[in-house]
């Protein structure tokens, strides 16, 4: 199954960001970007891919403890920022960083440690994506947009293994199906 290590923002959080992205789609050429939906919102802690059946168990164990270690933290979603030369366009984070980035890293070695083939290790970088495009686009309108928003802040009390499946139907704008397979609280207990 398609793993990932996820915090997943609280609902009024996404409602916040759901009329800043209303706002978005207002501005010229929004109907050439691909937007996520309010269920794939989420920040990505560590991707682990096609997982064996048989290292999940162990994978979700690692997670446990690595949630274990980690206590809550404060975070909001602040500002805006691309990858690719336009082909995502992210609102970020602000608050706790450090802890985040602690999360992430803990994250990515329990996927190592479960035997999860994890590729290349890459700097953390907070970003939960809003909307995607196949070619290169000019997103800095919209980055600019962004760069005004925050959220409310709130408390990330949990770490969470998803699911996710991609479209296979190709009716376009089709949107990646997301589960919670885990949900781990952040004790912060060493």
């Amino acid at each position: 199954m398609r793993l990932f290590a996820a915090l997943l923002p609280p609902e009024d959080v996404t409602s916040e960001l759901a009329a800043e992205v209303a706002e978005l789609k207002k501005l010229p050429g929004a109907d050439g970007l691909r937007w996520t939906g309010r269920p794939g919102w989420h920040f990505t802690l560590a991707f682990y891919g096609e997982v064996d059946d048989d290292l999940v168990p162990d994978l979700s164990a690692r997670l446990e403890r690595a949630a274990h270690r980690t206590p809550a933290f404060r975070l909001a979603l602040r500002g805006g920022g691309q990858f690719g030369h336009g082909r995502a366009l992210w609102t970020g984070a602000e608050g706790d960083l450090p802890t985040l980035r602690l999360l992430a890293e803990r994250s990515e070695a329990a996927g190592r440690k479960a035997g999860v083939e994890m590729g290349d290790h890459r700097r953390y970088k907070a970003h939960l994506t809003v909307a995607r495009s196949r070619s290169a686009v000019d997103v800095r309108p919209y980055v600019a947009v962004l760069d005004a928003f925050t959220s409310r802040t709130w408390t990330v009390d949990e770490l969470v293994l998803m699911r996710s499946e991609l479209p296979r139907s190709g009716i376009p704008g089709e949107q990646p199906r997301y589960e919670a397979v885990a949900r781990r609280p952040l004790t912060g207990a060493g």
